[in-house]
Parts: structure tokens; sequence; C-alpha cells
């Protein structure tokens, strides 16, 4: 069952659950006064599992990022079906490994419309016949596109990861293909509100840099470990670099390797100021 919770309810929760599992002295994470230059609106992010979202903005614009729906095993079932996300915008993708871009080809036909990816990646699709050329539109980093309105910017930026494409062709051989740089997504909704979905990284220095440019309210981070920053490297950066107002740990749990756990993140964010939320695969949270 699809669940919509409002941020505070869900760092309730997850807070709660952390500290419990802590010790008795563990202090929940004291949530950033409001400030900037956000306006009223509504901002809703459904997590569906890995690094996949569905962000909905104050006017109704609806931006899915990294699809990997039908065969991921932390996907709810309602949403394994890609007409279930209802009517979409634009879809993102931050690098090429099946894990983040599976499902994005036929989410964008579904659709009708466009992919933002990394440059090599959208011409390996384009090439391979997944994509028409017309739906891969040319970027990179540091590039801002507004394929929804002036008023939503794209913003593409670093993230320190590898992006070869995998792909079996019609004799079922597999081939590795190249998939261009991967990257992470600013998303700056018409409200002021930003996102940053950091994609999958490692740690790296101009993480400082994008929280200083962008200044973003919420970031999405991996805390997996062994493929990108687990959970104590990410409290660093969000902590220490990026500085947000909120973050919500990703990429954790689908897989036994990807060990990192909410609660670790949660325990390396006391006293930040950075409110964390932890919501479950299908829950959605409420700005």
């Amino acid at each position: 069952m699809r669940r919509t919770l409002t941020a505070m309810a869900v760092a309730a929760t997850a807070l709660t659950a952390a500290c419990a599992q802590l010790g008795p002295t563990a202090a929940p994470v004291v949530p950033a006064a409001p400030t900037g230059t956000v306006s009223p609106g509504k901002v809703e992010v459904l997590w569906l599992g890995q690094a996949a979202f569905r962000i909905t903005s104050p006017t109704g614009k609806v931006i899915v990022i990294d699809p990997w729906l039908k065969t991921n095993p932390k996907t709810p079932a309602a949403y394994k079906d890609l007409k279930a996300l209802g009517k979409v915008d634009v879809v993102l993708v931050t690098h090429a490994h099946f894990d983040h871009v599976a499902d994005a080809a036929e989410l964008a036909k579904l659709n009708g419309v466009k992919v933002f990816m990394p440059p090599g990646l959208g011409g390996t699709m384009t090439s391979l016949g997944l994509l028409d050329p017309g739906m891969a539109p040319g970027m990179n980093k540091s590039g801002i596109a507004t394929p929804i309105g002036p008023d939503i910017k794209l913003h593409m930026v670093r993230a320190e990861h590898s992006s070869e494409f995998t792909y079996k062709d019609a004799a079922g051989k597999t081939q590795i293909l190249p998939g261009g740089e991967p990257v992470g997504w600013i998303i700056e909704l018409e409200n002021g509100f930003k996102i940053y979905h950091m994609g999958d990284t490692g740690l790296f220095g101009d993480m400082r840099m994008i929280g200083r440019m962008y200044k973003p309210d919420l970031v999405l981070l991996p805390i997996g470990g062994n493929f990108t920053i687990n959970a104590n490297l990410g409290a660093y950066a969000v902590r220490d670099l990026i500085k947000p107002k909120y973050a919500v740990p990703m990429h954790y749990g689908t897989y036994p390797i990807l060990a990192g756990k909410p609660e670790d993140f949660a325990k390396g964010m006391e006293g930040s100021g950075v409110q964390v939320l932890v919501p479950q695969p299908g829950e959605q949270v409420t700005f």
C-alpha cells in the first residue's frame, strides 16, 4: 500500500527507530529552520527503491529519476507497472548501470517525453534504437535544461563513479558499451525548492562547491557502500560539505552488498541541523 507521509512524520518515525537502536543517549536530529527563497507550494518526493524517485512539483509537473522498477526487488508491486506512475513530464538518468537506466526508455516512450542523461549514454541508446534521437537531447555537466517550463531548471553536476552500459544483442550476447560519465542532478522547482540527487558517487571535494553554488534544500544520497559512499562518508558529505535542510538516504539494502544502514547515517548527522528523513520504498515525503 502506498502511504503519503509529511516530512515531519517520516523524520519522527525513522529517527525514533534509529535512536532506539543506538541507545537512550542518542538525540534526534534537530530540523533546520526554513530559510532562503523557497515560496509556498507542495513538493512530493516518492521513493521507489534503490535510486528511483518520482518528484511532483508544486504545479503538478512530474520528474522521474533513475527508473529501475520492473525488476527492482525493493519497488512495491503496484509500481512495477510503469503506467502506475501516472503522467510523467521528463525522465532523468544519472549513469548507465542497469539499476538506474533499466526502464528509462520504456517510460519515456510510454509518456512521449525526453530523457536527459550523460551524453555518451544518450548516443549509445539512440544508436541501438532504444530511443529516437529527439528523445535524448545533448547535455553535459554544468548544463541547464528547462524541458518542462522555464521555472523548472535541471542542472547537471559531477558525480564520481563509473558508467558502462550493458546490452544484450539479438543473439543473446552481452556487450559492454560506452555510457558517458556519471552525473548528479540539481532539480530546481518553480517555488525555489532545490533537490540534489547525487546518483551513485564516491566522495569528492567539489561537493562543497555544489552545496555553496546551488544551496540544495533536500539531498538524496547513496549510503550502501562498496559501489558508493557508505553511511559514514555520506554523513560527512551532507554535514560538512553540502549542508542542506533535509537528507534522504537511498541505494541501500537492495542487495546484501549494499550494507549501509540509515540509522548509522542518522547517527552521523546528530547535531548538524539537517533533518534526516527515512521513507520506505513506496512512501512519499511532502514538503
